[in-house]
């Protein structure tokens, strides 16, 4: 085990040289190669004119490319930005913006996108971006296509690259997660290179990913469950990486067999999308054995019939948030499952837990309290916000905002979420976030949204919206704004016009009582 992430991703080209390290489609590369081929990249990062400590962003789906362009710039010295692939361009810029973010990797054409245009039609100001590679897809002009790319690689490059990786500090800042906060504005969540291996490191033992396991990474590479728990899991652990861009059961299926998967961690729903799919007996899935779920509640059920009509023999949950690296506690694989089911696990190795009252006071095991936690995981802090790093990091103890109790034994049960947060399909939802984004719509004057429940979802977005008077609005008119204008999950599935928003003394919307009304 390394601790910088460049200097693992060599150790792996050495270690597992003969293993497959990436497979993605017509691109099947063996980890030796996949070595190789991040030098080259980090060569043309290099010839690009990308100095250490610079910003590189990702903004494009799950794909050989990302992995290879990802580790590629951390390994000339850059600074990793992922940008989630729902994001719509004034989204995007935002986060760029305030990066200040000088390359940007992206596609065009996945999903119908051209991020490209996207981002120009946000007629954002973008001083520091420099250049914008094209992953996969026609390079518009003005961008440079990968092939084209990689090929300003010399031996020159390439070896200043590997002064670069020689250079490094495991206390180095490797990349900036950003992730939506409750006042509406996301935060730049730093971590470091060595917390990304030290955590996946533990991970991955304690799950049992093993090298030569075929790991189908359905989770979004933008995302610590797909980057950190995905992809870095792999380049500690020698296990393939087989990227999944879109979660389409089917094709999920189909990979599956043909690739004779063996590790499938994923939110819930990816899990219950399987269980009930009408063809999935045509596939062969007997290859499953590990999955790792969380992110949202777990019917223990759902953990009986994975074990029942699947062929997994290792189930685990978990929970973490990118503040801590992505990961606090895991469940352990002999554990029955209905600590599986109702707990997210105990602590990893090295982290310290507890469940507090409003005071910072430990509160008595069964009670519920704020989850914080305290070791080698937690956050460098958030980029650009020391108020409110010290407002969520008190004396090395991470506030989660999350509410919990914990068990004799250690195992935390999730009770609720971050003030008003709801979980979308696996993905945190914000309503702060999503409300500041609908009252750009000129009709609006005040809205509100929660979450409800929703069977296959977990939770959606319900909007409460009172317009400006002289103004005409319909429910069905703001969903379609809301979808040119959002990332997919935000959008409330459902609106309710209203007259008014109930309000306290001070005047803050009571969203209890719409839940109530819900």
């Amino acid at each position: 085990m390394e601790f910088t992430i460049p200097r693992q991703v060599q150790f792996a080209a050495k270690e597992f040289a003969a293993i497959d390290g990436i497979v993605d489609g017509d691109i099947r590369l063996t980890f030796a190669e996949v070595g190789e081929q991040v030098l080259d990249v980090a060569g043309a990062f290099v010839a690009a004119g990308l100095q250490p400590g610079e910003r590189v962003a990702v903004w494009a789906p799950n794909m050989a490319e990302w992995v290879l362009g990802a580790m590629g710039a951390l390994s000339a010295g850059a600074i990793l930005v992922p940008l989630n692939t729902r994001y719509k361009g004034m989204e995007a810029a935002d986060i760029l913006q305030r990066s200040k973010a000088t390359i940007l990797l992206t596609v065009s054409g996945f999903l119908g996108n051209d991020y490209v245009t996207m981002l120009n039609a946000s007629g954002a100001e973008l001083p520091d971006l420099r250049t914008t590679i094209v992953l996969r897809g026609d390079a518009p002009t003005g961008t440079i296509a990968w092939a084209d790319f990689v090929a300003t690689s010399t031996p020159k490059h390439r070896a200043t690259a590997e002064r670069r990786i020689a250079a490094q500090s495991p206390d180095d800042v490797s990349d900036i997660l950003f992730t939506a906060g409750t006042t509406g504005r996301s935060k730049g969540v730093m971590t470091t290179h060595e917390q990304a291996i030290r955590v996946f490191d533990a991970w991955s033992s304690i799950v049992g990913v093993e090298a030569g396991d075929r790991y189908l990474v359905v989770n979004p590479f933008f995302h610590s469950f797909g980057y950190k728990a995905g992809i870095i899991a792999c380049f500690v652990s020698g296990a393939t990486i087989v990227p999944e861009p879109v979660f389409d059961v089917p094709t999920v299926l189909a990979h599956i067999e043909a690739e004779q998967i063996t590790v499938l961690p994923g939110a819930p729903t990816v899990y219950f999308s399987i269980l009930n799919h009408p063809d999935r007996d045509n596939y062969d899935l007997s290859s499953l054995r590990l999955a790792v779920t969380g992110a949202a509640a777990v019917p223990v059920e759902l953990i009986k019939r994975m074990r029942e009509e699947l062929t997994f023999r290792t189930i685990v949950t978990a929970y973490g948030l990118s503040e801590s690296t992505g990961t606090v506690s895991i469940c352990r694989p002999d554990d029955p499952p209905e600590i599986i089911s109702k707990t997210s696990g105990r602590a990893i190795p090295g982290v310290d837990v507890k469940i507090v009252d409003d005071d910072g006071n430990e509160v008595p095991r069964g009670e519920p309290g704020e989850i914080i936690c305290k070791g080698y995981n937690v956050m460098v802090g958030y980029l650009d916000d020391p108020e409110a790093t010290a407002e969520t990091i008190v004396d090395g103890w991470l506030h989660t905002g999350d509410i919990g109790t914990m068990d004799d034994d250690g195992y935390i049960a999730i009770t609720d979420r971050k003030k008003d947060m709801f979980i979308t399909g696996g993905f945190n939802a914000y309503p702060a976030e999503i409300e500041n984004i609908l009252l750009r719509h000129p009709a609006i004057a005040q809205v509100a949204v929660i979450g409800m429940a929703d069977e296959r979802m977990g939770e959606v977005g319900r909007a409460f919206v009172v317009v400006r008077p002289g103004e005409s609005l319909t429910a069905e008119q703001l969903i379609a704004w809301a979808r040119d204008n959002m990332a997919n999950y935000k959008v409330p599935r459902k609106v309710d016009i209203v007259d008014s928003l109930p309000t306290n003394p001070a005047g803050k919307i009571v969203k209890f009582e719409l839940r109530d009304r819900a």
